[in-house]
């Protein structure tokens, strides 16, 4: 039974940024969390660019952005969806698929007519609507799989 899960987006110099900072900072996703909890401690979002987050139980149990640039050199594709992460313990209760609908709702709303995203993973993005465009190498080197949907 899914619980009572609310997607918020979150707004610079609020308690929601200052409790999503200390989310990603005790977060388990070792790669982004330093990266992460610098955009939002520096709030390096610009324009349109946005984070959300899971709220259940009055706590963040996930998040999600919508980026201009990921970690990509490919300026000429975006938006972004990125950051998608829930914490381990609420998985399996279609919290990234919220999280992910509310970043493209968000988009559309702006104009946008398909959102990327760039992960490492095969059948997960799928089932939300995304299909695979191609390979992608990240700043790091590293290989990643690019996928995109129609809004």
């Amino acid at each position: 039974m899914t619980k009572d899960i609310q997607i918020m987006q979150v707004e610079q110099g609020t308690e929601l940024a200052k409790e999503l900072l200390s989310f990603v900072e005790g977060c388990s996703w070792e790669e982004v969390k330093e990266h992460v909890s610098q955009v939002i401690r520096e709030w390096q979002l610009t324009d349109w660019e946005t984070m959300f987050v899971a709220v259940m139980d009055g706590k963040i149990v996930g998040m999600t952005s919508l980026l201009k640039e990921d970690y990509y050199p490919l300026p000429e594709i975006f938006p972004w969806v990125s950051c998608v992460f829930v914490e381990k313990e609420y998985r399996g209760e279609r919290i990234s698929e919220k999280l992910i609908a509310k970043a493209n709702e968000y988009a559309k709303t702006l104009g946008f007519t398909k959102t990327y995203i760039p992960t490492e993973f095969s059948g997960f993005y799928e089932k939300y609507g995304y299909t695979y465009v191609k390979d992608i190498v990240n700043y790091g080197g590293g290989t990643d799989r690019l996928y995109v949907k129609e809004l």
